[in-house]
């Protein structure tokens, strides 16, 4: 953290999400080190097993997160390999971010302990460099017609961000709106957004839905932030299906 601290000169908005997510990332890797070898010693007869030790050996055979992890953790309804793949593809994307401090092209929402700082972080960049006042901006969300690999460098304002889903219906990119789900396809990926801020009275609503965004599956808790999607048909009709975009599926 020092290293990285040196390097973020600025402490621009952004370089201060990247800080924060850097250090959580160090005590929840910090936490997993430690218990395993732990468990590691106990094993092996050095240490006396403890009942988190032995909470620990069951949650590996299970595939579930244990407990001590969980609490340092991001909220997730994966089982542990797959957890632990996903955190292995998050400690790549901090570490390619904290080389330089430079905004990817396209930044992963869903790789955030908390994403919401990141959009936070965006009113605040564009309050800076406008002059206005901050609690009298809302964020932006327009689809854009294109995958994370067409994006080469970041916006001139505002962010790329990928990795989300839609529950209860798709977003149909020719039209630019929000339909009908098909069969089968429970969770169909959205295409890359872009996200800027705009004062709240220049904000469009009208043919939009207010479509929530949750972490997970779970909703409820994981609640992160409400974007305007634009719709066709009226928008208590997406209300009934319980439309809504998700980072981690």
């Amino acid at each position: 953290m020092a290293e990285l601290l040196v390097k973020a000169e600025e402490r621009t908005p952004y370089q201060v999400v990247a800080l924060q997510e850097c250090q959580r990332m160090n005590f929840l890797t910090q936490e997993m080190r430690r218990t395993l070898r732990e468990l590691s010693l106990g094993l092996k007869g050095e240490l006396t097993m403890t009942g988190d030790m032995e909470e620990l050996q069951n949650s590996i055979f299970l595939d579930v997160v244990p407990g001590s992890w969980t609490q340092r953790a991001y909220p997730s309804m994966l089982g542990l390999a797959l957890w632990f793949t996903d955190l292995l593809a998050r400690v790549k994307e901090l570490e390619v971010w904290a080389s330089d401090f430079c905004l990817p092209a396209a930044v992963w929402l869903g790789g955030f302990f908390n994403p919401q700082s990141f959009l936070t972080a965006i009113m605040q960049a564009m309050a800076r460099r406008n002059e206005w006042p901050l609690d009298r901006m809302s964020l932006q969300c327009d689809v854009t017609k294109k995958n994370r690999e067409d994006f080469s460098a970041p916006p001139r304002e505002g962010a790329y961000v990928h990795g989300l889903y839609m529950e209860g219906a798709r977003w149909d990119t020719q039209s630019g709106m929000i339909v009908e789900a098909r069969l089968k396809e429970l969770t169909p990926a959205m295409p890359v957004l872009f996200i800027r801020a705009v004062p709240a009275d220049k904000q469009e609503v009208r043919n939009m839905y207010a479509c929530p965004v949750y972490k997970t599956r779970q909703r409820g808790p994981t609640y992160i932030w409400t974007y305007n999607l634009r719709t066709k048909e009226k928008p208590s009709k997406w209300t009934l299906a319980g439309v809504a975009l998700l980072l981690q599926i």
